[in-house]
């Protein structure tokens, strides 16, 4: 697979046409578990989560994931020949372990892993992804995992910044 490997982790997007009744089920369910202060998800659960992560989408279907994949290819353009590889926080696969031990399982030497979430305080990239990266790194311990968090406020400011004069200016045709 190569020296490095980047994965990008987006949050994940629920499918639009993915029934509503197992999603609202899935939803119930891991509220009552979140009530009871427990960690493990019952069968169902668990069962309903891999339902999700693993419906069929399209762009149609599911543009968030769409989305994800346009930066994962701009990504690519930028960094050459470093392999770059998508995963999701949830409802979609892979998730970030899947998308880890299969770089892993790859050969890769390096692993940077770098969420699109860039705002400090959010849970997902300042507990979720930590802690989805220390159990792979316990149960692998030779992997040299580095994640790409958390980002510079000045940076972000700047991608604003640019974002902002670029939609204040005459040349509103195109933005990539």
């Amino acid at each position: 697979m190569g020296e490095r490997v980047v994965i990008l982790v987006g949050h994940g997007g629920i499918p639009r046409d993915f029934p509503r009744d197992d999603l609202m089920e899935s939803k119930r369910l891991e509220g009552a578990r979140r009530a009871r202060g427990e960690a493990t998800p019952s069968a169902r659960e668990a069962e309903l989560d891999r339902r999700l992560r693993e419906w069929p989408r399209t762009a149609e279907s599911d543009p968030y994931g769409a989305g994800l994949e346009r930066i994962a290819d701009a990504l690519r353009a930028r960094l050459g020949d470093t392999p770059v590889l998508s995963a999701y926080n949830e409802f979609c696969a892979p998730s970030v372990e899947q998308a880890l031990l299969a770089a892993i399982d790859a050969g890769a030497a390096e692993i940077v892993v770098v969420p699109t979430m860039v705002t400090p305080g959010g849970s997902h990239s300042e507990i979720e992804i930590p802690e989805v990266i220390a159990a792979v790194r316990a149960a692998r311990p030779g992997a040299d995992i580095r994640y790409a968090w958390p980002f510079a406020p000045g940076r972000v400011a700047e991608l604003l910044a640019d974002q902002v004069l670029a939609f204040g200016s005459e040349a509103r045709g195109e933005h990539s």
